[in-house]
């Protein structure tokens, strides 16, 4: 079996690389190598013989239909998008390009290959997005995000992905394009380009620099080990019923300043600086234009239809993410000098 996956030098999309050739797929891996993305997530893959690279923009449908053409992909995992709030905030064209232009190409591009190979049953087109899509929660416990919820983003990153989810659904309704969805909590662990909260803290507190915390931190997410993201949308394109979307959490929900709390006591253990405390570094700022009160997702349909829980505590996937970013310098110092990284964005010229 085959699978195309879009975005596959990205953070997520490395790990879901790795994972299935880990399984015995083989994997095509299509990425445009934008800022965030980087081949040395797959390094260690790069030499198996069922893994293949292409290097191609998800906004070219002439490059897609000849990778379709040339592979003949029994499933495509589409996970090449635009993710960072901040950026979208400053730069809201490149997120209704490649996130909404984008994934019509790769729809119409699976739709036409679909097609000429007389639909085959075991084909499947599975999009992954964003619980961002629903909007903000009020900060009561019981109230979690569901399949059902009515989508309401607010901001251009997440009015991207609420777009393309409408067209993959769409798609389905429409042409009969056997899809899947599903829609994740805040990823966090290896590989994570350095402009997220996590990989933020570590590497500022690493260099003794202010760690920046919007507004009061109040703000709630629920947090998702990378490795156990790759896990379920690997078995939601296995086992998932076509139509059908499954939200993907951690069940994992503490507020942001308590987050930084918790990696800054793991790297007082692990890396302790010189008679302080890396907590003496957090610095509370602006808030984010629009920023959503919380985030969490209730897995209920994804636990019971297809039998999978996060393995992760926050606790433990945060530890073996600093450990990791300890032991991966050369990984991620070339890094820092990419477009926009140590920089604050989001509040440019248009936010409040």
């Amino acid at each position: 079996m085959r699978i195309l996956v879009t975005g596959g030098a990205g953070f997520i999309g490395s790990a879901v690389v790795r994972l299935a050739l880990e399984r015995g797929y083989g994997v095509i891996n299509l990425d445009a190598l934008t800022y965030a993305a980087c081949l040395e997530n797959v390094a260690s893959v790069a030499d198996n013989p069922s893994y293949h690279f292409e290097r191609a923009d998800i906004r070219d449908r002439t490059s897609l239909d000849h990778i379709f053409n040339k592979y003949h992909p029994d499933m495509v995992m589409h996970l090449a998008a635009e993710s960072h709030v901040d950026r979208s905030i400053d730069g809201p064209a490149d997120f209704i390009e490649t996130n909404v232009t984008g994934t019509f190409n790769m729809l119409e591009a699976a739709r036409s290959y679909w097609e000429s190979a007389d639909r085959p049953d075991r084909f499947r087109f599975l999009h992954v997005s964003t619980d961002e899509v629903y909007g903000s929660l009020p900060t009561n416990p019981q109230v979690k995000f569901t399949e059902d919820m009515a989508y309401d983003p607010r901001s251009p990153y997440s009015a991207s992905k609420a777009s393309s989810d409408h067209l993959v659904r769409a798609w389905h309704e429409t042409y009969g394009l056997p899809v899947i969805l599903t829609n994740c909590s805040n990823n966090y662990g290896p590989y994570q380009f350095p402009e997220k909260l996590i990989p933020v803290v570590i590497l500022n507190a690493l260099a003794g620099k202010p760690l920046p915390i919007y507004g009061d931190g109040s703000n709630i997410r629920d947090w998702l080990f990378v490795e156990d993201h790759a896990d379920a949308i690997l078995l939601a394109i296995e086992k998932g019923r076509l139509g059908r979307s499954y939200n993907i959490g951690g069940e994992n929900e503490c507020t942001n300043l308590e987050l930084v709390q918790t990696v800054c006591a793991i790297l007082d253990r692990l890396h302790p600086r010189k008679n302080a405390s890396y907590t003496d570094l957090i610095t509370f700022v602006s808030d984010r234009p629009g920023h959503d009160v919380r985030y969490a997702i209730d897995p209920s349909r994804i636990r019971n239809e297809l039998g999978w829980q996060p393995s992760v505590t926050v606790e433990e996937g945060i530890e073996r993410t600093i450990r990791w970013y300890l032991e991966n310098e050369s990984w991620w110092r070339p890094l820092l000098d990419r477009r926009g990284v140590g920089v604050r964005l989001g509040v440019g010229e248009g936010s409040e």
